[in-house]
């Protein structure tokens, strides 16, 4: 079976990734821990993406795999999330916990982040109705050759543990657990680069 290309995405692709992604963390511990209700997961989750890994689409680092059945936005070295405006939403729509907790969470997060210049995966998903096809190997492999090009580490936060496996089987290492409270755990992990 070939797999489709990835492709990357542009403007007109935005509300198509955003939806893949939508799908793909609909059962996903930390995001659901953020809006438990369906209504207003739904109502913000593109929102979250937005601010979360938007600055992808303009710097051309968002990408998408068949008719959006999965799409990976990552930031290139020195770009990063809009902290503010997630902040700001988690407190207008989170859960209370995340209302409380969130912040930390977020600050957490931050600390494990590499100093040297790396590509920031905020979020990769698949639909469900297209998970075990490779499609999220594909979309990944696409990103790391560019980091391995350009020498450059990858980190990313795992919401979900399941999907560690995955992250270690591109190359990534666990550097952690992060758990504020009763927050779900989340894992930063950091993939060194490979020689090309």
């Amino acid at each position: 079976m070939t797999l489709p290309i990835v492709k990357t995405a542009v403007d007109s692709d935005e509300a198509g990734v955003i939806d893949a992604l939508k799908l793909a963390f609909v059962a996903d511990p930390a995001t659901r821990w953020v809006w438990p209700d369906p209504h207003e997961y739904l109502l913000h989750f593109s929102s979250f993406a937005r601010s979360f890994g938007g600055n992808a689409f303009a710097n051309q680092s968002a990408y998408y795999i068949g008719k959006y059945s999965g799409a990976a936005l990552w930031l290139p070295p020195n770009v990063h999330p809009n902290v503010e405006q997630l902040i700001a939403l988690l407190q207008n729509t989170g859960s209370d916990d995340a209302k409380k907790y969130g912040p930390e969470v977020f600050e957490k997060m931050s600390s494990f982040h590499p100093k040297q210049p790396h590509w920031y995966l905020p979020l990769l998903g698949v639909d469900p109705l297209h998970q075990g096809k490779g499609l999220g190997s594909a979309l990944m492999q696409h990103a790391l050759a560019a980091c391995d090009q350009d020498n450059k580490y990858a980190y990313l936060e795992s919401s979900n543990q399941t999907n560690i496996p995955f992250y270690e089987h591109h190359g990534f290492e666990v550097l952690g657990t992060i758990q504020v409270n009763a927050s779900p755990s989340i894992f930063p992990m950091l993939r060194k680069p490979r020689k090309v």
